[in-house]
Order: structure tokens, then sequence, then C-alpha cells
């Protein structure tokens, strides 16, 4: 009898966002189970949940009728449930055989360690695999493919693995090693087990899963099979929602002026061959699923990725940024999208977060800081924002997450750029803080600034940018103006047909 796997009202809220909302369905062993959803769907967060890296808010699950509860991945591991996520999870010091083995290497009966037995047990998997990497290897000396291909072995070779889940497995492999692991996937399909395959790529979905589980705005919508279902419906599915009133009373820009910046054909390690232009005035959107490059291009602009190629021009001039410091003096600033690790300085008040842009400006020759200016520009961000803060020397981690990104956009627009890159402005922030960013980027736009709006979020890309670029697999896919953009062809530009090469 297969096994099965239930899930029953599971829920999972953080701070102003509800990840999970009532998530009810049920996955059988010998049956890849794709899901399928929009950015921020709660697909990962359901994974991390059954996993033990998250607690269900409420809600439980089930594994061939017996309720689970893990309270770590170590323990969902010794259940039989093993998740490979995207971030690689091998430890690049040891062997390819550790790896696999970790926790679990063989030993004599002296209690000492058999590594030419792990060895040996290692190259039947490897073998099965169809790799051609040896057991002895050190995991650091392979390449990013085959490293994720060792976590996969090391779930592959558990006697008592059960439910085995892939996050976007793909990311990093070359077309032969997509078949290698599909081959793998094969085998525990006639095994029994159950596989959870959670991927962008409608192409893998069409040729790996049997059933498609779909994924909206934290809830789940519904299981059909595979081959049933044309892709143009699967879209559907996961979309289907207005924008909302919200978009519709937006103040908007109505006077675009001429070209400000010009990308021309720009790559990197991370990006290929990127043009585009932006306008004074304009907001540009940059829309595209995870993996897609458009934090990258963003990164390359600035100089905080080296540019392998093309040429970058403001107002007509060209210009090279060797770091993110010289794009600021040339007048181009980023947001970027985690706000904890990049963003905000979580030593620094609420005033010393909006000034350490200008502590140039700000300083004598001697490098003497003025505290008057420093006083009047915490001040001036804090009444222009409407930064909610009893007081400028109010520690920022202590200030709510919209209103620590108020004080990131303030401290970049005190140094008044020409162009402000927002990387996912309203992640993680409540739906109030939500509608002010959204009147301050139209502000912005009529200030003269050129604004590029990286979203995932369609309804928000749609309803704030004048324009939008679509990537997909690292490069340009689209470009669509706003009175034509629908979240359907922002997806089937983002994900549908072959990858590009």
């Amino acid at each position: 009898m297969a096994s099965v796997l239930e899930f029953k009202n599971i829920s999972k809220y953080f701070p102003g966002v509800k990840a999970l909302d009532d998530i009810c369905f049920k996955a059988y062993g010998g049956e890849v189970l794709a899901f399928l959803g929009e950015n921020g769907a709660g697909k990962s967060t359901l994974l991390k949940v059954l996993n033990g890296d998250y607690q269900p808010t409420k809600g439980e699950y089930l594994l061939d009728g017996t309720e689970k509860h893990f309270k770590s991945p170590h323990e969902a591991i010794q259940e039989g449930i093993s998740v490979i996520y995207q971030e690689r999870q091998v430890l690049l010091e040891l062997s390819v055989a550790e790896n696999i083995y970790l926790g679990r290497m063989p030993a004599n009966k002296f209690g000492v360690i058999d590594k030419a037995k792990a060895n040996q047990m290692a190259k039947a998997i490897i073998e099965d695999f169809g790799l051609p990497i040896l057991p002895a290897t050190k995991v650091k000396d392979l390449s990013i493919a085959y490293q994720q291909m060792v976590e996969i072995m090391k779930a592959y070779s558990r006697e008592n693995l059960k439910v085995i889940c892939f996050d976007e497995p793909t990311a990093s492999l070359s077309d032969a090693e997509i078949d290698c692991l599909f081959e793998v996937i094969a085998k525990l399909k006639k095994l029994g087990k159950i596989i959870i395959y959670v991927s962008h790529r409608m192409k893998e979905i069409q040729q790996i899963a049997d059933k498609v589980a779909i994924f909206k705005d934290g809830r789940y919508v519904d299981t059909v099979v595979t081959s049933q279902v044309p892709e143009e419906q699967l879209i559907k599915m996961m979309v289907g929602r207005d924008l909302g009133d919200i978009f519709n009373s937006l103040d908007r820009n109505k006077n675009i002026g001429d070209v400000l910046l010009e990308v021309k054909n720009i790559s990197s390690d991370y990006v290929k061959e990127v043009s585009f232009t932006l306008h004074k005035g304009e907001v540009l959107g940059f829309s595209g699923l995870v993996g897609a490059g458009r934090t990258e291009v963003m990164r390359a602009i600035i100089g905080a990725d080296k540019m392998r190629t093309g040429e970058v021009y403001l107002e007509g001039k060209k210009i090279v940024n060797h770091s993110p410091k010289e794009a600021v003096d040339n007048g181009i600033v980023l947001v970027p999208e985690d706000r904890k690790m990049q963003g905000i300085l979580s030593n620094l008040s609420v005033s010393g977060n909006i000034n350490v842009a200008l502590m140039d400006r700000n300083s004598n020759h001697l490098g003497v800081i003025d505290r008057k200016a420093e006083i009047e520009a915490a001040r001036k961000g804090i009444e222009d924002f409407k930064i909610k803060t009893p007081s400028p020397d109010k520690k920022i981690v202590e200030l709510s997450g919209g209103n620590q990104q108020k004080c990131i956009v303030a401290r970049w627009l005190a140094t008044n750029p020409k162009v402000l890159i927002l990387d996912e402005p309203t992640k993680g922030i409540d739906v109030g803080a939500k509608s002010e960013f959204y009147n301050m980027i139209c502000e912005f736009a009529k200030l003269g600034l050129g604004v590029i709006l990286v979203s995932s979020e369609l309804p928000e890309v749609i309803g704030l940018s004048d324009r939008i670029i679509v990537m997909r697999s690292l490069r340009i896919s689209g470009e669509v103006i706003r009175e034509e953009a629908t979240e359907d062809k922002l997806l089937s530009l983002g994900m549908m047909g072959d990858d590009m090469s």
C-alpha cells in the first residue's frame, strides 16, 4: 500500500504576513507531485513546516495516518523525510562519501570509522546516478551542480526514506544533469516514495510531474493531473485576482522625460547581455521568477558585481561603477532586497542609519562631523517619509519593518540621486505601509527620478510601473507597457517555453 502524506489546516503566520492559510491536501507514494505558484505563494514555506525548520501556527500533518510534529530537520530525517533546498547543505571540506553518510559512517568491530567501506557504498550510489565523480573527492573540488547532486544522493541513500522534496533542484544543473536527476526521481517513484517537486519551469513540470498542486497567496487552490491541464490553464489558476482600488487611485507622473539611464549589453558572472533604457520620471518594473537575474542586473549596474561586458550611460555620459560608493557618487542608489543583512545598520539609531551615506558631505577636511547637519538630515528624513519613531536616537531594530525600510529610502534620497533602484521594497511589510510606499514611488517619479522597481508581486509591478521588463534564465525575455500588462502575460514571459540559452 502506497504511503500518504496529508496536510490538515496548516497555517503559518509571521509578523504582518500570513504565509500559509488553512492548507489541506494529500500527496501519495509512487507519484511526483509538483508545487506550482507565484513567488510568495507559500510553496517553500510549506516544505519548511514539513521539515521542522518552521513550526506551524496551527494545523497538523500526517504520514501514513500518524500525526507528525518535527522540531528540527534532524527529527524529520529520522522519520524518513528529506528536503533538498536550493541552498546547498553540504560540507565542503569532507569527501563525497563522507557527505553521503554523514552521521551514519560505517565502522569496524572496534568502532573505528571504515572509510574504505563508505567509499565502496558511495560508489554504488554514484553509479546509480551515472555521475563521473569519485567517492574520495572533496566536495569543495566539485562543480556547484555536482555538489547539489551529492546532497540528493545523501537523501537517496537513507533506507528509511519515505518523502523526498526538491525545491528548485535544477537551477544550477545542465540538461544532462537534469536528465540524470529525472532518472533518479523515476527510480524513487518506482520504489513508492512520496516525491514533491517545486519548480517554476513549466517544461520540467510537464516532463516529471504526475500531478500539480497549485498555490496562490498562501492558500492551496487545487490538485490537477498534469497531462489533463494545459500550461495556460495552470497559469490562470495561479493568478486571477484584481489589482484592487489602491493602484487605481495613485497619482502617477504623467510627464515622463528623456532617456536618463541607458544600459547596453551588460554581462556579469550572473547575467547575460542585458540592455534597456530608463527615462526621467519613469517607473520601470523588473519582473521574473526567483533566479531569473533581476537583482543581479542591478548589482552589476552599481558595481557590486563585476561587469564582464557592456556599458552604462547616465544622461548620455558613460559611467563606470567599480563599487556601490562610486554608483552613489554618480547618482545611482539601490535599496536592497535583504533589509536586515544589506540595508539597516542594526547597531545604529534611526539618525545614524539615515546619515551613514552623508558622512563625507557632513564632515570637514579634517573628518570632523557637523552634528547640526546630521540632526537636520535626520529630522528631514523622519518628517518627509513619516517615519514613526519616538526619537531620532531610537535604535532602528526597534522599529517596524515598514519604518526600517523608510529609513533606508530616506538615507539614499538624502544623497540626491538621479536613479533610484528599489529591490523588493515592500517585502515583509504590512498592507498599510505598502500603500504609503506606493504613493512615495509615484512622488519620486513626479520629482523626475528614474525609478527601477524589482518586485515579485505581480499586482505591485503591474500597478506601479509605466513599463515592465521580464527576465528569464538571466536574460530579458520581453517588455510590456502598463496598459497591456496582465499577470498571465508576465508569467508567460517569465516561465513558459524552453529555457533561454
